[in-house]
């Protein structure tokens, strides 16, 4: 959190959200409606979130509450523990249900109901409620699939999803993604599937249950693949560094690493043209057209990266830099050092539990004029609020 800065309460101030979700998909969904003002309550076992356990951790920090994956995605919530196996626990969540706008979870299929507190039972104490669920394969109640009960992690959602098998080198090497796209991906269509609920259960009254499959976010976020073999019959496979309809569009070799160039249209490469050194490929029929130079890949890379690989990457920003649409491949010491990220607030610190300096973590991309959302603190100790809360609970005041 900024210090000395007003802090905007949010777009999402006075929504409760219950969070019974673990690990990264359903808490990094929960974290967006917490920075933008939404009161989480994130409800744990007695033995906390697995993810508390994840590392990194600091080297000095010998309380060990939360290393930086649970930093990250649970910033600003508060932790009540909860032993939902057992009545006193159940009967916790049911008071704290009557109050919520919102719930989350994303255990596998049936684990709620079998618990007796399925979307169906809340629903008759909070008709307003809306129950959001997170799960591989998704919830039977939108779609019987094969697949309901089998558990799935990140690289499980890129896997079957497609993205994987339109990522690598070659078409024989499909390339797991670098961060939980997976998890992180479905998570943003949860958030948006809440608010467009709440929407609705504000001007109905109605809540409703909806659920998202990791799987299908992922083949979502895709939609290239399914067009291209509805449209052709094209199965489409691993893109290596380029595109498949546009050319120069990838990375290109720098005497220090890569960059990425992309010239969609045949303007930008006019002007790409003009920054190498080679104005007359602006006007060649061999290169002046998209079509053209998809038919001449080959050379077209080599005629960039001929520029490109004698050349250091500030070198070529300083040549490229909002001429043509350029960027640098950048490692995390180089994007704490871009003054873009610091301008922009995404680089936030907060404190962290057992260390004695601060952490940093990303911030906020989504920057709203009038309720700006912000990282409104640390993330919780296991079960840091719970007697704060259960005693608001006993004297039905607000928590």
């Amino acid at each position: 959190m900024a210090r000395g800065r007003h802090v905007s309460p949010g777009a999402l101030a006075g929504l409760r959200v219950l969070d019974l979700s673990q690990v990264l998909a359903g808490p990094f969904c929960t974290q967006l409606l917490a920075d933008h003002g939404a009161e989480v309550i994130k409800i744990e076992p007695p033995e906390g979130d697995p993810a508390r356990r994840f590392a990194p951790f600091r080297a000095d920090d010998h309380e060990r509450a939360f290393g930086g994956y649970f930093q990250s995605i649970n910033r600003g919530k508060k932790s009540v523990v909860l032993d939902l196996k057992a009545p006193s626990g159940r009967a916790a969540l049911l008071k704290l249900v009557a109050s919520a706008d919102v719930l989350v979870e994303n255990y596998r299929a049936g684990v709620m109901e079998r618990l007796g507190l399925g979307f169906e039972v809340l629903a008759q104490i909070n008709p307003r409620l809306v129950y959001g669920a997170i799960r591989g394969f998704g919830d039977p109640r939108s779609g019987e699939s094969p697949y309901n009960d089998w558990p799935a992690f990140d690289v499980v959602a890129q896997a079957m999803g497609g993205i994987m098998g339109i990522t690598g080198p070659a078409a024989d090497v499909p390339l797991k993604i670098g961060p939980g796209v997976g998890d992180t991906v479905p998570a943003l269509m949860l958030a948006f599937g809440i608010l467009a609920a709440v929407r609705h259960a504000e001007r109905s009254g109605q809540g409703q249950f909806l659920d998202i499959s990791m799987i299908d976010g992922v083949l979502a976020l895709c939609e290239r693949l399914v067009h291209q073999y509805s449209y052709t019959g094209a199965v489409a496979g691993p893109e290596g560094n380029g595109h498949p309809l546009l050319c120069p569009f990838g990375l290109f070799r720098a005497a220090d690493g890569w960059v990425a160039v992309g010239c969609p249209t045949d303007k930008f490469w006019v002007e790409l043209a003009q920054a190498i050194g080679r104005p007359e490929l602006a006007t060649d029929p061999a290169y002046a057209t998209n079509a053209a130079r998809l038919e001449r890949r080959a050379d077209v890379t080599a005629v960039v990266e001929g520029f490109t690989r004698s050349r250091s990457k500030a070198q070529i920003k300083a040549i490229f830099g909002g001429r043509v649409p350029f960027g640098p491949v950048q490692d995390a010491a180089e994007i704490f050092n871009d003054p873009h990220f610091a301008a922009r607030g995404m680089l936030v610190e907060v404190e962290q539990p057992g260390s004695a300096r601060p952490v940093t973590i990303a911030g906020v991309p989504v920057h709203l004029s009038a309720t700006p959302g912000a990282v409104r603190g640390r993330s919780p100790r296991l079960g840091e609020h719970t007697a704060q809360v259960l005693a608001a609970l006993e004297a039905d005041s607000p928590l």
